[in-house]
């Protein structure tokens, strides 16, 4: 009963905390799903621009789930607050326990990064250690801000959850150098974040997969930057040629454990798919 009571706080914040914004339901994004073969997910996203949300399955975009490796966002906000790691360049040595070829390495953490090297952020998280880690979780109120189990394990455990519609939120704030870290950090963990470059639009992510119970979760977060070109009068205080718009989102869907016709391949790429496909049926992304 209290966790139903929990929930429907959750759903009454997401409104209530937006009495300035407009909050739209896209029901039309669950064909997107459904062309995936997706049943059960959801997609939230934050127009900064037109200071609106959109979504598709309010109910699961307020739901908290493990965060898996999309925690190595704040992972790496904290590592580099407190200098455990001084830049993205910091390197540690590969521990000699085979976990995946593309991880058994020394590896930095720019490559850790992009790779999602599990044992470099966990051994990132131990160096951090328990007491930094949840002062950060809390101060920035980072989910549900339970760290429950090992230092280097509770983002994979299902003791700390956050909601898509927190993920958006989190981003959003990182976005714009609101979060309770440096600039720096932050500059540096969104420079981490860059997956795609055109003249046309940035693309931002972070996946994340983890198990709870019978199911894996495919989370991808991120923000995208639509860049549109203008000509300033010459005399405008403002000489750049052209505006960045950011959108901000977060998307997570389930698929059975049982369900052995997908490999991990196809589903990684799936969650990505739906992701564009999304952004480009809003206008975030150019078709």
């Amino acid at each position: 009963m209290r966790k139903y009571f929990l929930l429907s706080g959750l759903v009454l914040l997401l409104f209530s905390a937006c009495t300035q914004t407009r909050v739209k339901e896209h029901k039309e994004w669950g064909d997107i799903f459904e062309k995936y073969g997706v049943s059960d997910g959801c997609f939230i996203m934050r127009d900064n621009n037109h200071e609106s949300i959109h979504y598709y399955n309010k109910e699961r975009c307020t739901q908290r789930f493990l965060p898996a490796s999309t925690f190595k966002i704040f992972n790496s906000l904290v590592a580099l607050e407190t200098a455990v790691a001084p830049d993205d360049q910091l390197v540690i040595k590969w521990d000699s326990i085979k976990r995946m070829p593309d991880w058994d390495k020394d590896m930095n953490m720019k490559e850790a990064f992009k790779e999602s090297n599990v044992g470099y952020y966990q051994e990132i998280a131990r160096r951090i250690g328990p007491g930094r880690m949840q002062h950060y979780l809390d101060t920035v109120k980072y989910g549900n801000m339970v760290m429950a189990g090992h230092i280097d394990s509770f983002w994979l455990n299902n003791s700390l959850q956050i909601s898509a519609d927190e993920q958006a939120g989190f981003l959003k704030r990182m976005y714009f150098n609101e979060l309770p870290f440096s600039e720096r950090s932050q500059r540096i963990v969104k420079n981490l974040m860059e997956q795609e470059q055109t003249p046309d639009y940035n693309l931002y992510y972070k996946t994340g997969t983890g198990r709870y119970g019978d199911k894996y979760i495919y989370w991808i977060v991120g923000f995208i930057e639509r860049i549109e070109h203008v000509k300033e009068d010459k005399d405008a205080m403002n000489k750049a040629d052209f505006r960045n718009y950011p959108y901000f989102f977060a998307e997570n869907f389930d698929v059975p454990v049982a369900d052995t016709t997908r490999g991990w391949d196809k589903v990684n790429q799936t969650r990505k798919d739906i992701m564009k496909a999304i952004l480009k049926e809003y206008g975030a992304m150019p078709k």
